[in-house]
């Protein structure tokens, strides 16, 4: 073999992705397939896990086909994935015992309520770096436990497992319920809210007090090491990386010095700040998570601001009301326009996440009048995700003392050059585009090829990144401000639409 080539696989909220990068991290081949939304009542979001494996099987072999390579040509295979999503799955047989139960869902909110008693939400925030809330997979295997008939008594028999899309996929990659391994990586492992973020291990007091037994636990192992090898049509290939989707981006997007910080559009949007080794705990509405692990080094930690709703409110533009028939139609409707007439749009569709923690907020549309248009809605629809982003921003610097110079973007919506630019006037600092704006799964295959020695270290990672675009603010100040005083207006406004024990 001439060439080296790691391939990643990319499991999103919406859709499968396998992407295969050359030596100099380039991207050879791509192949992506969407799979269902399940929503069984309001609140609730559900996946088929045996719909995602499927998927993942098929957009492998497409990007194999695509590249002309088959699985001996793969130095490694990395896995990034939707990370609070949970799964539960029957040992013998390999079988998922119920849909998964998306990090979107709120049917936990009130069981979250019962668990912070007195303490509230942040009763588990000093061992775990997080708030109570639906977001996490912890109280989404409870409920689970809780609600499927006999589920509990297999669990404590040893009968069931436990895991997010990573170890799910890792298990059916390595064969599944004939010897598949049973592990995820300190990343997702952290956003179950049952690792305790110093000794990155489970912690004991948490599993007991959400009745959660240890048995169905994966092991907990780094972001970059081989788990395994693959059966099938990855017959042998090292699976050797995981690390939750946005952690995968902050890693593509080779941040690894203190205070550098990236944001990637998606489904949310996620924007996280490279702390160093040691956890910052966040008095301001955001979540202490790791950053990565490398094989056995030190860990590296992270501030994370997670928006639940930002490339989602673009697909609920164009599938719920059917004001544009592709989401590339909103840029042209936005820019038909100067401003926002007036109106503003707060998608807390599944309550605010960063820096609020409010389930019990809903999405409003404010500031309407007869002026407004379809094109002002359209605005407005792009200037929530700038002045979400900006909020997470003010609550980093008020934790970490970190002032942004300038901020690293990826994911799909930044290809909207109006919403880049907004950004950059929201924020008053530039805005930065990599050439390589697939930095999820270059992430992972960063991570997969520095596990079996395709790249070296981390400075050979640092000499691939490379600027594609850059954005630069054009808002005078006087008016970022007045903006952002009426977005928390609308903020405000979407608060306490539920009531206690509601989902």
């Amino acid at each position: 073999m001439t060439d080296t080539y790691v391939a990643a696989i990319d499991q999103g909220t919406t859709s499968s992705r396998c992407i295969i990068f050359n030596q100099d991290g380039a991207i050879v081949a791509v192949d992506q397939r969407e799979h269902r939304q399940i929503f069984p009542k309001p609140g609730w979001v559900e996946h088929d896990a045996t719909e995602i494996w499927s998927k993942t099987q098929a957009v492998v072999a497409g990007a194999l086909a695509k590249a002309g390579l088959g699985a001996d040509d793969l130095a490694a295979i990395g896995i990034t994935n939707q990370r609070e999503t949970t799964v539960l799955w029957d040992r013998a047989t390999g079988k998922p015992v119920h849909n998964a139960i998306v990090w979107q869902d709120t049917r936990t909110a009130a069981l979250c309520n019962d668990l912070g008693g007195s303490d509230g939400q942040d009763r588990f925030r000093d061992r775990t770096g997080l708030p109570l809330a639906s977001y996490f997979s912890g109280p989404k295997a409870a409920w689970l436990l809780d609600n499927v008939p006999g589920l509990r008594g297999r669990a404590e028999n040893g009968e069931i497992a436990f895991g997010t899309i990573d170890s799910w996929l890792i298990y059916n990659l390595t064969g599944g319920p004939d010897g598949g391994v049973h592990v995820t990586d300190v990343t997702n492992a952290s956003r179950t809210m049952l690792m305790n973020l110093e000794t990155l291990q489970w912690d004991q007091s948490i599993l007991d007090a959400m009745d959660i037994p240890a048995a169905i636990l994966p092991e907990i192992r780094s972001s970059a090491e081989v788990y395994g090898r693959g059966t099938g049509q990855l017959r042998g290939v090292p699976i050797a990386s995981a690390l939750g989707d946005q952690q995968a981006a902050i890693f593509g997007q080779t941040c690894f010095g203190v205070g550098e910080a990236k944001n990637t559009y998606g489904t949310g949007s996620f924007l996280l700040l490279n702390t160093g080794t040691r956890p910052v705990p966040s008095k301001s509405g955001l979540l202490t998570t790791m950053g990565y692990r490398i094989g056995g080094e030190a860990p590296v930690y992270c501030l994370e601001g997670a928006i639940a709703i930002t490339g989602a409110l673009v697909q609920w533009f164009r599938d719920q009301l059917g004001i544009i028939q592709s989401a590339e139609e909103i840029e042209p409707l936005a820019a038909s326009v100067a401003d926002n007439g007036g109106a503003y749009i707060v998608p807390a569709f599944s309550g605010l996440f960063a820096p609020y923690w409010r389930s019990d907020a809903r999405g409003v549309i404010t500031g309407l009048t007869r002026y407004v248009t379809k094109a002002h809605l359209a605005r407005a629809v792009l200037e929530s995700t700038c002045w979400q982003t900006r909020e997470v921003v003010d609550a980093m610097y008020q934790d970490s003392g970190v002032q942004l110079t300038d901020l690293r973007v990826d994911g799909g919506m930044t290809a909207n050059n109006l919403l880049m630019q907004y950004q950059a006037d929201a924020l008053g600092v530039p805005v930065i585009r990599p050439v390589v704006s697939e930095t999820t799964c270059l992430g992972a295959a960063y991570a997969a090829g520095l596990a079996t020695g395709v790249w070296q270290d981390l400075d050979e990672l640092k000499q691939h990144w490379k600027r594609d675009r850059e954005w630069t603010p054009a808002m005078d100040a006087q008016t970022r401000e007045r903006e952002f005083r009426n977005w928390h207006k609308a903020v405000e406004r979407s608060f306490g639409w539920l009531e206690d024990g509601e989902g």
